[in-house]
């Protein structure tokens, strides 16, 4: 006889480290906005403090400013790169030969 477990509604099953989808069930709640432990050392948290004490803002917020900042510095570094490859690739020659002058 085969055991299913019963799943209520709003809930998915989620496979899991152990390979079972029947056997780990995952609540959509914890699908958005999940909550996210940051392990710190006394250097950072001393920067995370004054921070937010300085702009007004949580400890939370200051992390979650600082990571979209570096992820759109980090999409706008390709972008840089991506345009400079072209321009090289389109008006290569010509910089050059204006540098040899």
């Amino acid at each position: 006889m085969v055991v299913v477990p019963r799943i209520s509604p709003g809930v998915r099953p989620l496979t899991c480290w152990a390979h079972r989808p029947a056997e780990c069930v995952v609540s959509n709640q914890y699908r958005v906005g999940m909550a996210l432990t940051v392990r710190t050392d006394a250097e950072l948290e001393k920067a995370l403090t004054a921070l937010a004490a300085s702009e007004g803002a949580s400890r939370q917020e200051i992390i979650r400013r600082a990571v979209l900042e570096r992820y759109e510095r980090a999409g706008h570094a390709a972008a840089v790169q991506d345009s400079s490859s072209r321009m090289i690739a389109k008006w290569g020659d010509v910089l050059q030969r204006l540098g040899s002058v």
